[in-house]
Formats: structure tokens, sequence, C-alpha cells
């Protein structure tokens, strides 16, 4: 855990996927074919205090839905890239956008599709039902499950290594 401590005090930029991060990664369809897709409270909290905390915050799904567009405008999140095929292509434009080092970006996924970011960021997590070849390569793997609060884990895992986290939990008790 100190190492991933270390990885993500430099963090600017914390990418997440979608499916099986901020989901549980089941898909629901209506007979009409709309998707239906459900978030935790917790884990948009965690992303807006960290968003607050300075750090930028981009989702990038593999999917598209309008679910994840709305998702994304309610938690103030501009950077949204779905439809991806290659996620590092989006992550390599995105860093150079930001005039970052790869060093000061984080991404969290869940399955082989992130694994090319995941081995390219300097602080990457997983959850703990991601196949084993994701969570052998990865700094932290959460407790909670996708969909569940991890990201809301890893958000203060982060908020933490920057000091800023009893920043974050003192603005809700004055």
């Amino acid at each position: 855990m100190s190492d991933a401590i270390e990885r993500a005090r430099p963090l600017r930029l914390m990418g997440f996927d979608v499916d099986g991060v901020l989901t549980d990664g089941v898909l629901f369809f209506t007979d009409e074919g709309a998707e239906i897709k459900a978030f935790h409270t917790l884990d948009g909290l965690g992303l807006k205090l960290l968003r607050d905390a300075g750090v930028e915050l981009a989702l990038v799904s593999g999917r598209s839905s309008r679910a994840v567009a709305a998702r994304a405008a309610n938690l103030g999140i501009a950077r949204l890239y779905q439809g991806v095929d290659d996620k590092l292509a989006v992550f390599e434009r995105l860093r150079g956008e930001l005039g970052l080092e790869s060093r000061d970006c984080g991404f969290m996924g869940d399955d082989l599709p992130d694994l090319p970011v995941l081995l390219r960021c300097g602080f990457a997590a997983s959850v703990p039902d991601a196949p084993e070849a994701v969570r052998a390569r990865v700094h932290y793997v959460s407790r909670a499950p996708g969909g569940r609060g991890a990201a809301r884990e890893v958000c203060e895992l982060i908020l933490r290594a920057k000091g800023a986290l009893e920043t974050a939990v003192a603005g809700y008790l004055e």
C-alpha cells in the first residue's frame, strides 16, 4: 500500500473506466433496447471531492451510453470519452493536452482493454473482481467492488496521499 500512496501523491489527472468500476458491470436493457446503469452515490461524492482537490477527472469507456453522459454531467466531469476502442490513445492525447507526465496520471480499470493505460500511467487501480491478469499488474486493488464504493475508496486513497482528505472531510463538519 505504501507504493500506491507514493504513486498517488503526484496525481493531477485520474481517469476511470465506467462498466465494472463506476457500475457493477451488469448491463440491463429494456424491451425497447434502452440501456440502464446504476451508479453509487458514494463514488459520485468521491469523484467530486477529488475534483475539488484539484485533480482533473476523465471517464473513458469502451461503450457509449446516454446514462453515462448524464452521470458525467451530473458530476461536472467534462472529460468524457465513450465508444473508445483504444483507451491508451485517449490517455496519451489527454496527457499531452494537459502537459502531464505519465507519473502525474492515474487510471482505474477492471478488464483487459484497460491494461495498456494501467501499464502506462503512474498510478493504476482496479477492483477485486477484475481478472487476475489485471489485478496482478496494478498498484492498488480496492476492497469494495465496482459500482459499490470502489471508486470512492480510490479517491480517498489519492486524497490521503495528497494530504487533502482531512480538509475534504472538514468541509462537512462546519
